[in-house]
């Protein structure tokens, strides 16, 4: 499991003195806590985390020495600057099932000839005990052709006695929909004609 570095923040320093100053501010909250602890962590420190982490993951979040083992719960980019402002963890209980989400990763797309792989469903939502957490699905699409779909109940993540599934089972996740390149024959007569 990976490990984070955070300090506590003094909330009379603005989160933006701190983004200049190379921070992300964040917070972490739990059930057994009696107050959620804003903190700071350094950017790079962060980025290297998430290269292997995402939302729904579990990490060990080290607050000024003290241990937690807490899940991603919200990360909140800024678009024009494509980096992180702010980011939330949940402290685990491991007697306590909690609610997150699984990413889904498809593999072998490209080997799928015959039509457009579309990814329907970027995440599934569950609960689970904190031994149970799932981070991610791979859904390997290399066998499926036009018309084939998969859905949640399809996925292992479904199967799991351990999981609770939030997201409707019947949802479709992939489906492989036919290339439509066509030209329709009026639109190509509007062409000729200009």
């Amino acid at each position: 499991m990976n490990t984070l570095k955070a300090e506590k923040r003094s909330l009379d320093i603005k989160a933006k003195k701190l983004r200049r100053e190379g921070f992300v501010t964040g917070n972490v909250f739990g059930r057994e806590m009696n107050e959620s602890v804003p903190v700071k962590i350094q950017k790079k420190d962060l980025d290297a985390v998430l290269k292997t982490t995402a939302k729904g993951g579990q990490i060990m979040l080290d607050i000024d020495g003290e241990q937690y083992d807490v899940l991603v719960k919200d990360i909140q980019y800024n678009a024009m600057k494509r980096e992180i402002d702010e980011i939330s963890f949940q402290a685990l209980v491991s007697n306590e099932k909690i609610h997150s989400v699984a990413e889904v990763i498809l593999l072998n797309h490209n080997a799928v000839q015959d039509g457009v792989v579309q990814l329907l469903l970027p995440e599934i939502s569950y609960k689970a005990l904190p031994a149970a957490l799932v981070e991610k699905v791979e859904i390997d699409v290399s066998r499926m052709h036009v018309g084939d779909s998969i859905k949640v109940k399809d996925l292992e993540i479904a199967k799991d006695k351990d999981i609770d599934l939030k997201t409707d089972p019947e949802a479709v996740v992939v489906t492989v929909s036919q290339v439509h390149n066509d030209i329709p024959a009026a639109d190509a007569g509007e062409e000729a004609a200009e």
